[in-house]
Formats: structure tokens, C-alpha cells, sequence
């Protein structure tokens, strides 16, 4: 546990990625199995430990320390767990038994129940330093917040071990952690993990946002972005699995999906539900608020299936009867594509359609209608791009509708966490449910914590501290006196908020230091942008 602690430690105080990678590859080389394969599952999310909650950790610190103190010590810290292993009293007598190894916690952690944990979990704590018990905890909890993305641990196996990324990325969710396959493979020289069988997921291709590049049509094709999910359905040897982006299994969500597709191949495309929100009759899919009432139900009842069906539009294919179509040119997939179409239930499939343009300027005025008819956005691919994982210079670019504007008050900040624990960076706001002037009432609508500078958190921080008239333990309640513009994708009406609207991607547009707070926007002209 020592040699994790001491990776996490430096993976916080370094922001370059070089160094992060270095340091990952370095602890991997080093460290034996199973240990370095549970690091790596818990630097990538991948472990999940029910009986370890945030709660237990402040109900186990309040039985040792003064409440007060602990509270007063989060509040300043602004993280549980590192406040927790600052605080933890030392054992009397010392530590008598050494660390543990990363998996002995990690066995440790997967048979504790919710009772246990309370006599368990100390028994381990006792046996670390502050920097230990901060690793553990941590390791139980999950979101390490090291500034490592999964992906940059993936990076960081391929250089440790000199095998292309690419490999990794296709091995990584056919295997369990700790992973011995892949790093038999990788670091050993054994055979690659056997995954032609199994119905597993492939990294999506992904693009890079268009900005300010100009592209040529006889190069690129566009199509429309819709605004539901992206999706990966797979069947293989008789059985059919669908993906979210990130890899997650989300089959039981929509079985009527899973159902629908009964031959072998992996299809990529957008998870939407049958309407006429976005591109009206013709699109025929409903807004993505419609989609979210389905999204991370663990089951579907009869009822939501009639009332909001799911469909996929598809958008490539990734492999075809067996075939692997990944090294085809985008135009070549294409047409295999539309090829298989016919042969899926047209009530559960459609193909995304290409949008013909003369020329890039034509392909413009073409998407500033995209907002009139709801959809995100436009998608530009290269005709002879390769299916590869991940964000390549050139190959696909998102082409996204310009964001909403509005001027909101700020109402109430939170710290941060990770980097940003001590300051406060996390911001809700709101609009005038009325005239200002005449007694109208503020109403949050949002919460964002990006799209400032460092420099600007500085001067925020200080401006909240400043003007706080509550405290309701992390969160501040400050005096009306600073008006963000904030940009958003859409805005959906919500009975969990009293404004009764919810943006859908907030951030800070631009901090409005000059403009007066009673000229802030009003609900009444969020209400007129709502199109669910």
C-alpha cells in the first residue's frame, strides 16, 4: 500500500501528463501481480466496494474525534478522505502490524458488509500512515481525482510494456481486474487475451470539435448529430449486449433493444426515443429529457416500453457476419451499412441520413437550423477514415449549434474537489421569477463550475468569502451582487426545481463584473426557449 500511496501522492502534486504517464508506467513495471492490476482498476474506476461509503467514513471519524472538529475540518479541507487520514488518531502503542499490500485491502474491502465495515475498516486504517489511510480510503471510495482519465492509464500500460494502445483499449473489457491476462500479455510476452467469442465492447471512434477549421465537402460527408446517446450494440455467438460510450452494459435499461438485434455484428449509433422533438415527423425521435426518463432504470415496466420506445439511428458499422469492417474506409462502411438496414426491424432501427450541401457555406446556412429543429448539431467525417479509437487529428469533427446565452445571478457557491477543495469553484444561480424593481424573486436555474480562468477562481473565491450571509456546511449563500453569462445547450422544464426549468450543460460564459444585477435575464425568457 505504501508504494500506491506514494503513486498517488505525486500523481496530485504533478499536473504534466508526460509525468503522469512516467510515473504510472514506472509504479506498473514495478509492481507485482495482483497489486498493480488492482491500482490500475482503482485509478480507472473499475472497483466498486458497497459496504465503503462516504457516510461510514464520517460516522467512524465522529465516533473518534469532536464532531465539531471534524465538520469545521471537512468544510476546510473539502475532501472526506483526506480529512479522514489526517485525522484518524494513531493506535496506542504504535502501529504493531505492517501495511497491507493493495490486495490484501482489496480482498479485505469486497467481503465487508454494511455492519462490519464499522470494526473492519479500522482494523486497516490503524495500520497505515495518513498517507496510507488516505490511499485506502480512496481506493474504497472510488473517484480518485489525480487528474488520470482511464484513457491516460490505458497510455500509461502501453508505454510501460511497449504495446499499442489501440490493443489495450480492445483487450481492457473482455478482462476483470486485476487484468493477469492483460499483463501476461503485455508484460510477459503471453499470447493476447482470447476475445473473438464474447460480446464485449470496442472504443468508440470519436471527433475533434470543428472550431474554426473549414473542411471540404468532396473530402467529408456530414450528417446529422442527434441529441439522444451514443450507443454500441453487439451480438456475438448468440448473444447481443448494448454499451454506452464509456463501455457501461446498459442492456437491462432497454431490452426491447437487445432484443431487436438477432445477427452477428457491432453497430454504432445514437440511443433515441420515438417522437417528434427533434427534426419533427421526419426526424422522429423525441428530446433527449424524453430519453433521460429512461436512462438508469435497473427495470422497465410495460408501460414506459409503450409510452417512450427506444430506437437506435445507426451511424457506422464496426464489424459485419464475422467480418472486421474497422479497417475500411468510412465510404466503404457506408455502403455496407445501408446494405444492412433492410435486414433489422425498422421499428427499432433507422439509418442516420447524410446532409447534402453544395458547398461548406451552404453546409452552414443548412445548421443554423438545427436549433428550430432541436437537434445538436452536425457530424463531418473523412471518406476514407479508418473505424480507430479515440480522437484523430482530421478524421471526424463535431460540428455542434452555437450555445444559448443568459445573464443569471450568482445565489450560492460550493467547494470544489481534488485541486479545487479549497477554493470555492462550484456556482449555482438563478433569474427573476418578476420584475426586479418591484419585489421579484430570484430562482436558481443551474450550476456550473467551469469555463473560468485560474485567475478568475481566485478573485471569485475571494468575492464569496466576502459577501457570505449563510453557511450551510460546504455551501455559501452570498449577497446577489455578480452576474454570470452563462451558455447552455437547451433548457427542459423540471418539477425537482422551483424555477421549474433545468439547463442541460451549463458553464461560464463570461463573468459580467460591470453589468448590474437587476438587469439579469427572467425566468419568462428561459420559459420561451424550452422545446420538450
Amino acid at each position: 500500500m505504501e508504494e500506491f500511496a506514494a503513486l498517488l501522492d505525486a500523481l496530485i502534486y504533478t499536473r504534466s501528463r508526460n509525468e503522469k504517464l512516467r510515473l504510472i508506467a514506472e509504479y506498473l513495471r514495478e509492481t507485482p501481480d495482483p497489486d498493480r492490476g488492482w491500482a490500475l482498476a482503482a485509478l480507472t474506476d473499475g472497483l466498486d466496494f458497497k459496504a465503503v461509503k462516504s457516510s461510514t467514513i464520517r460516522n467512524l471519524l465522529k465516533e473518534r474525534v469532536d464532531p465539531v472538529l471534524w465538520s469545521l475540518s471537512r468544510d476546510f479541507v473539502g475532501d472526506t478522505a483526506e480529512t479522514a487520514a489526517l485525522l484518524w488518531p494513531e493506535p496506542l502503542g504504535g502501529v504493531g502490524t505492517p501495511p497491507p499490500t493493495v490486495s490484501e485491502a482489496v480482498d479485505a474491502l469486497g467481503v465487508m458488509t454494511r455492519t462490519s465495515v464499522m470494526t473492519e475498516l479500522p482494523r486497516l486504517l490503524d495500520r497505515l500512515d495518513s498517507a496510507g489511510r488516505y490511499a485506502l480510503l480512496k481506493l474504497a471510495t472510488g473517484g480518485m481525482r489525480v487528474g488520470v482519465s482511464s484513457r491516460l492509464a490505458k497510455v500509461a500500460f502501453a508505454q510501460a510494456f511497449d504495446v499499442p494502445v489501440d490493443d489495450v483499449e480492445e483487450y481492457w473489457h473482455a478482462l476483470e481486474p486485476p487484468y493477469a491476462d492483460l499483463f501476461a500479455w503485455g508484460a510477459d510476452g503471453a499470447d493476447p487475451p482470447d476475445t473473438e467469442n464474447l460480446p464485449l465492447f470496442r472504443p468508440f471512434m470519436l471527433a475533434h470539435p470543428l472550431e474554426e477549421t473549414v473542411v471540404d465537402l468532396a473530402d467529408y460527408a456530414a450528417e446529422w448529430k442527434w441529441d439522444g446517446i451514443r450507443v454500441q450494440l453487439v451480438h456475438v455467438a448468440g448473444e447481443t449486449r448494448l454499451y454506452s460510450r464509456s463501455g457501461d452494459d446498459i442492456s437491462a435499461t432497454f431490452p426491447e433493444m437487445v432484443d431487436a438485434l438477432d445477427l452477428p455484428a457491432v453497430l454504432d449509433g445514437e440511443l433515441l426515443v420515438r417522437g417528434v422533438h427533434q427534426g419533427g415527423e421526419q426526424g422522429g425521435a423525441a428530446s433527449f429529457n424524453a430519453l433521460q426518463q429512461r436512462l438508469g432504470r435497473k427495470t422497465v415496466s410495460k408501460k414506459m416500453l409503450t409510452e417512450s420506445p427506444a430506437f437506435v439511428r445507426l451511424y457506422d458499422v464496426l464489424m459485419l457476419d464475422g467480418e472486421d469492417l474497422r479497417g475500411l474506409p468510412w465510404a466503404n462502411r457506408r455502403k455496407r451499412l445501408e446494405k444492412l438496414v433492410p435486414r433489422l426491424p425498422d421499428s427499432h432501427f433507422d439509418l442516420s441520413q447524410l446532409v447534402e450541401a453544395r458547398d461548406f457555406d451552404h453546409l452552414a446556412q443548412i445548421r443554423e437550423g438545427a436549433r428550430d429543429d432541436a437537434i445538436e448539431g452536425l457530424m463531418l467525417k473523412r471518406r476514407d477514415s479508418l473505424y480507430v479509437p479515440g480522437r484523430k487529428t482530421g478524421l471526424w469533427y463535431k460540428w455542434k449549434r452555437d450555445p444559448l446565452l443568459v445573464d443569471c445571478v450568482l445565489m450560492y457557491a460550493q467547494r470544489g474537489s481534488g485541486k479545487r477543495s479549497s477554493f470555492y469553484s462550484d456556482y449555482t444561480f438563478g433569474c427573476w421569477d418578476g420584475d426586479p424593481d418591484e419585489g421579484a424573486e430570484l430562482l436558481p436555474v443551474g450550476k456550473a463550475y467551469s469555463g473560468f480562468t485560474d485567475a478568475e477562481l481566485k478573485k471569485l473565491d475571494k468575492l464569496v468569502r466576502q459577501t457570505t450571509l449563510n453557511r450551510f456546511g460546504p455551501v455559501r449563500e452570498v449577497e446577489r451582487t455578480l452576474v454570470f453569462e452563462v451558455a447552455f445547450d437547451s433548457v427542459h422544464s423540471s418539477k425537482r426545481h422551483k424555477s421549474g426549468l433545468a439547463m442541460r450543460f451549463p458553464r461560464i460564459h463570461r463573468i459580467r463584473w460591470d453589468k448590474p444585477v437587476h438587469e439579469a435575464d427572467r425566468l419568462d425568457g428561459l420559459r420561451a426557449l424550452i422545446r420538450d
